[in-house]
């Protein structure tokens, strides 16, 4: 075989293996394991594994060469659930440097998938409103069911779900919520910027506020919910607002598939199977926590 066969072998080869950034963040200060300068909860890691990716830990602190270097390999991001600023910290920083690139390759025609869990739902909607329109609702340990919005019908996000699971999302207490802060509907409609880049797809409520639980940019592939779909297949602190009900997995399965099935449409890639191997998750082992702790496990960082 010659030399420029093997090549094109190993390029097809690179460009059919799916590879998802997930960016860390600043470790918990509290944190009695933590080791480095940065974390990812392993659920994450998990998550998108069971659905056919393999993962890529996206470090902070690096520069911005570095940063597309790395969007170059990858084929999606996932900005994970967390607690850091939105706007001063290493985390944000990287995710503004990764949302710009994401924006400019897709303007380009370069399909690049970009999802939010939580925090990184907050990330996108400040990246995006260009300021925090975030509002307390102390919605923490609580599982809720959706609100769907007229937009969900159509959405790329929800419009392959089975229709027995969306009805269950829509009637049953299966959304992990845990997060103190929401972008209520309200703040969302104020926004020009926000109104014209995002449809939401689902909404939940309180008791006093109306906030947004899911929503998909119309331009671009970018998905986001304030929910945590992870939690039930790999989180198991004793809390209220876990769920682990077939019909929880199911979702937290299908979310998964469908933003793998996103990135499998992006066909940037390693330079080599060997640079990939070096990168990816494998080289790290998780640290466990315990059954009593936000995370299971997590991954550090120097």
């Amino acid at each position: 075989m010659s030399a420029r066969k093997q090549d094109s072998i190993m390029v097809l080869i690179l460009c059919l293996l799916v590879s998802v950034g997930i960016l860390a963040q600043e470790n918990l200060p509290r944190d009695p394991l933590a080791r480095g300068t940065s974390y990812i909860s392993a659920s994450y890691v998990k998550y998108l594994e069971a659905a056919g990716a393999r993962v890529m830990p996206i470090r902070i602190n690096r520069t911005e060469e570095e940063y597309s270097q790395i969007f170059h390999s990858i084929n999606g991001l996932l900005l994970p659930g967390g607690d850091v600023d939105l706007l001063k910290s290493e985390f944000s920083r990287a995710a503004k440097i990764f949302y710009n690139l994401a924006l400019k390759a897709n303007d380009a025609g370069d399909f690049f998938p970009v999802w939010g869990t939580c925090l990184g739902f907050q990330q996108l909607s400040v990246l995006t409103a260009n300021e925090d329109l975030l509002t307390v609702t102390n919605t923490t340990a609580v599982a809720l069911p959706l609100t769907f919005k007229p937009a969900a019908k159509t959405s790329r996000l929800f419009q392959s779900f089975p229709k027995d699971l969306l009805q269950s999302l829509s009637e049953e207490n299966i959304t992990s919520n845990f997060h103190l802060w929401s972008l209520s509907v309200q703040n969302y409609s104020r926004s020009a910027k926000l109104k014209r880049f995002y449809k939401i797809l689902s909404t939940n409520n309180n008791g006093k506020l109306e906030f947004i639980s899911t929503m998909e940019a119309t331009r671009y592939p970018f998905y986001a919910v304030q929910w945590h779909p992870e939690k039930s297949q790999f989180e198991w602190v004793d809390k209220p607002g876990m769920v682990h009900s077939s019909s929880a997995i199911r979702a937290s399965f299908h979310t998964a598939s469908f933003f793998v099935s996103e990135a499998k449409k992006n066909h940037h890639h390693f330079s080599s199977v060997a640079e990939e191997e070096r990168v990816l998750i494998y080289n790290y082992s998780p640290v466990y926590a315990g059954f009593k702790t936000i995370f299971v496990e997590c991954y550090y960082f120097d």
